[in-house]
């Protein structure tokens, strides 16, 4: 059996086949046009399914997840994300669903990408087996999913848990959300860059100014980008103590592009963790890397349509 999964985003559209075991056994991927008209995400969209349906194994396709950067109307099949502008109430499932490989009888399982990635870690990854988790995406923006008493919990539109758009400064930036000091706005990958950028850092001739270039600065001593990643360590250490306040949490699991920055990132926030989980029922609560790195997505997309398929519109596969 073999399962259908896009992954859509600020930096990238990709997609695979996945069998039952969670392997990857094809793949696809085209750069996002973010800043350009609805139609040049949509075409890129296309490109992938038509390069996956290329793939012999497309042939024993039993259901396709699409996860998407939200926000995400799951029962609308619609999405919004804050960094693909031109899409508003986007009808991703439809476009899915009418491609002409797209088998017949195939109704295309829409999630935001947090929650997929959170149904990868449950089902395969550092959050499996734990029964009340955080999973999180740091990448262009912030995002996430949570796993209560052992499920996925996706909520009514699909976007539960989307801790990205946190308020953890009052007198913040404004976010692309329309909300001030968000998560994002601090942690995303954009931010960093942007706020390393603002102390004097410069990247390296020709080098790109993004948040792996300034974890690669860091690493080599420079302060200013080391600053951009405190600063940021401390936004997501806010957020997730609030969170784990309310929900009372086992474990967090952090992936995403910025997460790829390791000890850079994790150690400030391990350190920032103190000064915000301070209650009994929070402190000392474990802060990890996702398993699964940049295929949490795919993994999960690919987990919430099979999970639909089994047992309804909830996204979970269990180990």
């Amino acid at each position: 059996m073999v399962y259908g999964a896009l992954d859509i985003g600020g930096t990238k559209i990709a997609g695979a086949l996945v069998d039952e075991s969670g392997t990857l056994i094809a793949r696809a991927r085209r750069a996002t046009p973010a800043r350009r008209p609805a139609d040049e995400p949509a075409a890129a969209v296309t490109a992938v399914l038509d390069e996956l349906a290329a793939h012999p194994a497309w042939a024993e396709l039993s259901c396709l997840g699409i996860a998407s950067a939200g926000p995400v109307d799951a029962a609308g099949g619609t999405v919004s994300p804050v960094n693909i502008p031109a899409w508003r109430g986007f009808p991703l499932v439809e476009l899915v669903r009418t491609h002409p490989a797209t088998p017949a009888g195939i109704g295309p399982v829409l999630v935001g990408d947090a929650v997929a990635m959170t149904a990868a870690e449950h089902w395969l990854g550092a959050a499996r087996g734990v029964a009340n988790a955080l999973c999180m995406v740091v990448s262009t923006g912030v995002g996430g999913g949570l796993v209560l008493d052992g499920r996925v919990r996706e909520g009514r539109t699909g976007n539960a848990g989307h801790i990205g758009h946190i308020t953890v400064d009052l007198n913040g930036p404004r976010c692309p959300c329309g909300a001030p000091g968000c998560v994002e706005t601090f942690a995303s990958g954009t931010a960093i860059a942007a706020h390393a950028q603002a102390l004097g850092w410069t990247a390296p001739h020709g080098g790109a100014s993004d948040a792996a270039a300034v974890a690669e600065a860091a690493r080599g001593g420079d302060e200013r980008a080391r600053a951009a990643y405190e600063r940021a360590a401390q936004a997501l250490a806010a957020a997730i103590a609030a969170t784990a306040a309310l929900v009372e949490l086992e474990r967090v699991v952090i992936g995403g592009g910025v997460a790829q920055a390791g000890e850079v990132l994790f150690a400030p926030l391990r350190r920032r963790m103190a000064d915000y989980a301070v209650l009994d029922f929070v402190r000392d609560l474990p802060v990890v890397p996702a398993a699964l790195a940049l295929d949490a997505g795919l993994v999960g997309a690919a987990a919430a349509a099979a999970g639909a398929r089994a047992t309804g519109p909830v996204p979970v596969l269990r180990p």
